[in-house]
This record gives C-alpha cells, sequence and structure tokens, in this order.
C-alpha cells in the first residue's frame, strides 16, 4: 500500500495510476463454467476475514513491496469398504435425466453469491476504497483470486465493501499491512479448499444416492445451490466464531501441565529452544498404503481416505488436541500438554489397528517447542517426529528421550526404550515405545 492508501479515499484521485498495471497482476474474473467443482464454489468474501489484533505496526508503505511390502495387518478387508461404506439408495430409485442449465439460471445463482451485479471494473473498485491499484491487486492476489484485464466488469459493490474493511483495518492501526495480507491469504486459500470439499462431498451424495453421473450430478447441484447457501453460510460463520473461542481459551487458559512440563528433561541448548511454543506434536502414517492404493478403484481408494480422515479428526478432536493437516495416509496434529498427546496417539494407535477396514498405523509423538504460521507448524520438533514415524512399527507409538522423560512418573504410560538409532539430521537418537499404563485411555462417544 503506498503512502496515500493511508488517508481515504479523498487522497485517490491520482493514487491507482501511480503504479504500473499489468494483467498477470490484476483481479478476480468472472464465474466460469460450473462443469469444474472449483468453479462452482461460492467466491469468499474478503469483509468476513477475522480481525486478529497485533502489536507489531510497521510503515502502511510497505504494503506495495511485498511481492513395503504390506504387513498382515494391512491386507485387512479393504475390499470390503465400497457395499460396507457407500450407503446405496433405494433400489426402485430411477436415475434422473440430465439436468440442462441455461445462462439465465447461472446469472441468477452469481447474483446471489455475488450480492449484487457486476457493474465495477477493478480501478473503480481502487479508487473507491482510497488505493492504488497496486495495492488493491496485492491483496486480491492474497486472497487468491484470478486475473482480469482493466476493461473487464467484474466487480459488484460488495466488493467494494470487502476491500474497504481490510483497508481499514490497516488504517485504523487494528492490522499491521503484512498481518492484513496474511490473514487474507488465509481465509482465501481456506474457503477455497472448503467449498470444493463440500461440493465434492454433495456431488459424491447426490451419484450414490440418486444414481446421477458424475456431470449430472454436478449440474444438478448448480440447480439446488440456491437452498444450501444460506444454512451452508451460516454454519461457517457459527464455526469460525466458536473455533476463534477455542483458540482464545487456549491462549487464556494454557494447560497446567503443559507449562510445567515444558522445560522438564531439556538443558536449553536443545535446536528449538528459540520457538515460542511448547507442544506435543504427532504423527500418524497408515501401513502400506501405497501398495494398497494400486489395487483399489477410485471410489474405494476415496473411502478409504475419508474413513481414515473422520477417525483421525474425532480422536485428535475429543482428545482435546488440533489437527493440523492431513497428507494422504498421514495425518499432523499437536497437544497442549506432553500427556493429551499421549492420550491421543495411543487412541489413534489402537484405533486403527481394530478397525475392521483400514491398515494399522504407524504413530509418534515428540514434546518440543515449534513455530506456527500460515496454519501450519514447523521446527527440529516436527522433524523428529516425522522421523520416528518411519521407525516404528505397525499399531506402535514412539517418542524420544526427552518427551519420555517427561511422562516417566504418569502411571497411565507404560516406556520401553529401544537401542539407540541414527536419524537423519538428529544423529543418535533413542526411541522409546509408548504404551498404555493405568486407565481406559480417550472415551469416545
Amino acid at each position: 500500500m503506498t503512502v496515500e492508501d493511508r488517508h481515504g479515499p479523498g487522497a485517490a484521485s491520482g493514487a491507482s495510476d501511480r503504479a504500473p498495471v499489468r494483467a498477470a497482476d490484476s483481479a478476480p474474473a468472472p464465474a466460469t463454467p460450473p462443469g469444474d467443482t472449483r468453479d462452482s464454489a461460492p467466491a469468499p468474501d474478503p469483509a468476513t476475514a477475522p480481525a486478529v489484533p497485533t502489536e507489531a505496526r510497521t510503515d502502511t508503505s510497505r504494503l506495495d513491496d511485498a511481492p513395503e511390502a504390506a504387513a498382515s495387518t494391512a491386507s485387512k478387508a479393504v475390499w470390503q469398504l465400497q457395499p460396507d461404506m457407500a450407503t446405496a439408495g433405494p433400489e426402485e430409485a430411477a436415475p434422473a435425466g440430465p439436468i440442462e442449465l441455461d445462462r439465465e439460471t447461472i446469472r441468477r445463482l452469481e447474483r446471489e453469491l455475488l450480492g449484487a451485479e457486476r457493474t465495477l471494473k477493478r480501478r473503480d473498485i481502487a479508487a473507491g476504497a482510497g488505493v492504488s491499484l497496486l495495492s488493491a491487486r496485492k491483496l486480491w492476489r492474497a486472497m487468491g483470486f484470478p486475473n482480469i484485464g482493466d476493461d473487464d466488469i467484474a466487480f459488484t459493490e460488495k466488493d467494494l465493501g470487502a476491500l474497504t474493511t481490510i483497508i481499514d483495518m490497516v488504517r485504523q492501526e487494528q492490522l499491521t499491512e503484512d498481518a492484513a495480507i496474511s490473514i487474507t491469504r488465509a481465509v482465501g486459500q481456506m474457503t477455497d479448499r472448503m467449498v470444493v470439499w463440500q461440493i465434492e462431498a454433495i456431488v459424491e451424495e447426490m451419484v450414490a444416492q440418486r444414481g446421477l453421473t458424475d456431470a449430472d450430478a454436478r449440474k444438478t447441484l448448480v440447480s439446488e445451490l440456491p437452498d444450501l447457501i444460506d444454512p451452508l453460510e451460516r454454519t461457517l460463520v457459527y464455526a469460525w466464531r466458536r473455533q476463534m473461542n477455542a483458540a482464545v481459551q487456549r491462549l487464556a487458559l494454557r494447560a497446567e501441565s503443559g507449562l510445567a512440563s515444558s522445560e522438564a528433561g531439556r538443558d536449553g541448548d536443545e535446536q528449538d529452544a528459540p520457538l515460542p511454543l511448547a507442544r506435543a506434536v504427532g504423527f500418524a502414517d497408515l501401513v502400506s498404503y501405497t501398495s494398497l492404493s494400486r489395487q483399489m478403484n477410485e471410489r474405494t481408494l476415496a473411502q478409504l481416505v475419508q474413513r481414515f480422515e473422520n477417525k483421525s479428526a474425532e480422536i485428535i478432536s475429543v482428545g482435546g488436541g488440533r489437527l493440523v493437516k492431513t497428507i494422504g495416509d498421514e495425518v499432523l496434529y499437536i497437544a497442549e500438554s506432553p500427556e493429551a498427546g499421549a492420550e491421543i496417539s495411543l487412541a489413534l494407535a489402537k484405533a486403527f489397528t481394530e478397525d475392521e477396514f483400514l491398515p494399522s498405523a504407524r504413530c509418534s509423538l515428540v514434546w518440543g517447542r515449534v513455530l506456527s504460521r500460515l496454519g501450519d507448524i514447523y521446527g527440529p520438533t516436527v522433524n523428529l517426529a516425522a522421523r520416528l514415524t518411519a521407525l516404528a512399527e505397525p499399531g506402535e507409538v514412539l517418542v524420544d528421550g526427552s518427551t519420555a522423560a517427561t511422562l516417566d512418573t504418569n502411571e497411565k504410560f507404560v516406556l520401553t526404550p529401544h537401542a539407540p538409532r541414527q536419524v537423519r539430521g538428529f544423529g543418535e537418537v533413542r526411541p522409546v515405545t509408548l504404551a498404555r499404563g493405568t486407565g481406559s485411555g480417550l472415551v469416545l462417544d
């Protein structure tokens, strides 16, 4: 954002023309055909971006400068996934006929999603918000919008309101310009993934329940989407507020056991010592996933992955942890204390070992410090947990020596040390098997 961007629309008469305009740097394109799942999704509205105040303040002029062989457990009845997991529709239901979509149907849906007709060009939006075109483009790119040209009429008054909302948070020093771009990027990436996920889930359901082809299901969804927009939007806002409240509670009421054990077994010279957050970092990795996936058709593989992700998310949530991300056959999570992380790890290992359809999982847990950025976590603790996962046997949970020291006096856990192993990037590490001691562990309703 240029210096004049800070002073509002009154100072913007020439601002939008000061930066060179290139089509590659421009804003969102008009809606594209509904056949592609990503194109069917509603465009995210920057106005809903959560305002997260930050203490750091920087000059807003910088905004314009931002540029195996399969183990026996792995061969469980995976082939039964499809008939067991995909609920068949009524036998008497006949497949619906093909749905034809006309331009007026698409236009009505676009108006409902965007809130108004497209009547504005990108320079109109930038001038109305009182910022240079370059500054506006930076925020649009952060939101993940595609490119358009100077003469394309692609915006509505809602776009102007959204851009103004973000700019005003910077002007009023609620956010620095870097924080505004980062938050905008988070909203864009998360909502993009969310709407694709929602669309694919509904399409899959239509195919299974109504006997439609994939193409017809996507057309049908476009025609039925107007009835889903409001409830989906209300659910999104509700979930965001609940998640924000949970984050506030974690900030204000850090787990006492986590604080007490954050320095246990450490002398201050560890690789992760400079990092700010003490967390239990865990991985769970399905055994022989690659070889199994080659034997499955697309639908069965999708069901296996969905079952794995759903079960993982449920256990991590019940255990008080946070699912950071899933990577195909692997899940990464964190917990506030080593005890909570240990309970989650044992529950995951047990659940996959006992699951009738899924292969077993190798699990690991490391208590240490991490850096949290962009919704992900980084640091040696994460890397060590990943390395330990590769050393674990199917159904086993491995921890390192430091983590074992924090859990050693807890009767809920049994710790069995192994001979030292050479671990890439960490030298000699002594893995320790974590097992259930007293108590029943996590209870899933």
